[in-house]
């Protein structure tokens, strides 16, 4: 799955990205410093199933899966990107294929609407989420303009129907015609003619589509500095998305002292350990700092922002497809050597898709390796289900 790491400039979403990822990009306090989206993979916790099934892997740790996914860190946003504003047409462009956001705030508001800094506490960071969600929600809009008064002509004429060209319009965008159906019974536009719609009724149907087919995790960063938590408090209040109090640049401190072998730290953490006595003293009171900030704020925010993400508004679930359902291995023998993030409500046919294209195509059904049992078509996969696929190919 891919998750789209957006924001208006200068907030901290490649320090965010950094840390998530380890890959090295450039990091500096000035708008628009990423103009070229950074692609990279960062991991996702989750309890194996191995230890429920009294076996033994090779691939999860102290019985934690890590899984894979894909992290896009596209240009910052500034107020009229749908215009194309400041990188806006690209920025938006960049966004079609994620499933899910992380919106990276500057939660201590020391960042002004244009992403240049101010004094802390002088930017209301709920403008900054209101700020995006418009901008998203506008680009959206305009999509749908296009060739508005042909739509209609042709939907009103019977020749298609509107959920259909809808679809056609928005499926860059990876909005299922699913959704499209079941957000125009929900906003009362299903039985009207698309000709009445008022503009109104198009934005607010737009905002539930965005809200439900792209959802969002606010990361609110910098968190560490004044007045952050007042503020944070306050978007919880408000806002009716998760919040998580975030802090970028310590996680990639982290992050950068366990790879050098200086501290044994796992992302997602509350406590690290230092693995030397010989260590140089402003080292030492840098690494005394991390872990106050640690004990304090239960965590960094990178990694849980991660898997709210992926496990709440994503709404994922993960499943394990195996060939020998009696030793729960592949062919080889290796014991639940995958581990897929699929949303909830998908089918085995839609397993079968993520583990190849060939095995989908010639797939005929599925067997729950716990129980034994042949599954039918429209099973929905539940979190921790091991699967056998069976399939022509």
């Amino acid at each position: 799955m891919l998750i789209g790491i957006v924001g208006k400039t200068n907030v901290g979403k490649s320090t965010f990205f950094s840390a998530a990822t380890l890959i090295d990009v450039e990091i500096a306090n000035r708008p628009f410093k990423t103009i070229k989206p950074n692609r990279g993979i960062a991991y996702v916790r989750t309890k194996c199933v191995c230890s429920e099934l009294n076996v033994k892997d090779k691939v999860c740790h102290d019985g934690i899966r890590f899984l894979p996914v894909e992290l896009l860190d596209v240009a910052g946003l500034v107020p009229g990107a749908h215009l194309g504003r400041g990188l806006g047409n690209k920025f938006l462009d960049d966004l079609r294929q994620a499933d899910v956001f992380i919106h990276v705030v500057d939660a201590s508001g020391s960042t002004d609407e244009e992403g240049r800094p101010v004094q802390a506490g002088t930017r209301d960071p709920i403008e900054d989420v209101k700020f995006l969600e418009k901008e998203l929600d506008e680009w959206i809009v305009g999509l749908l303009s296009k060739d508005w008064e042909k739509t209609i002509r042709v939907v009103e004429q019977g020749s298609t129907d509107i959920v259909m060209s809808l679809y056609e319009k928005l499926s860059g965008l990876g909005f299922t015609k699913q959704l499209i159906e079941k957000t125009l019974v929900e906003q009362g536009l299903w039985r009207k003619r698309p000709s009445t719609w008022t503009k109104d009724e198009i934005r607010t149907f737009v905002t539930r589509l965005r809200k439900i087919g792209k959802p969002s995790v606010i990361a609110a960063n910098k968190a560490d500095i004044p007045p952050a938590i007042e503020n944070i408090e306050r978007m919880r209040k408000t806002l009716s998305i998760p919040v998580i109090p975030t802090i970028a640049e310590a996680e990639l401190a982290l992050r950068k002292a366990s790879k050098k072998g200086i501290i044994k730290y796992l992302p997602g953490d509350t406590t690290f350990e230092m693995l030397s006595d010989k260590i140089p003293q402003n080292l030492k009171e840098a690494l005394e700092r991390l872990s106050f900030l640690l004990k304090k704020f239960q965590g960094t925010g990178v990694q849980q922002a991660l898997e709210t993400a992926v496990f709440h508004s994503y709404d994922g679930i993960v499943v394990y497809p195996v060939e020998d359902i009696n030793n729960y291995s592949d062919k080889n023998g290796n014991v639940l050597p995958d581990a897929f993030i699929l949303k909830k409500g998908s089918k085995p046919i839609d397993l079968a898709r993520k583990i190849h294209t060939d095995l989908a195509k010639g797939y005929l059904y599925a067997i729950d390796a716990k129980t034994k049992q042949r599954l039918s078509s429209d099973y929905e996969l539940r979190n921790g289900d091991v699967i056998k696929i069976v399939a022509t190919a």
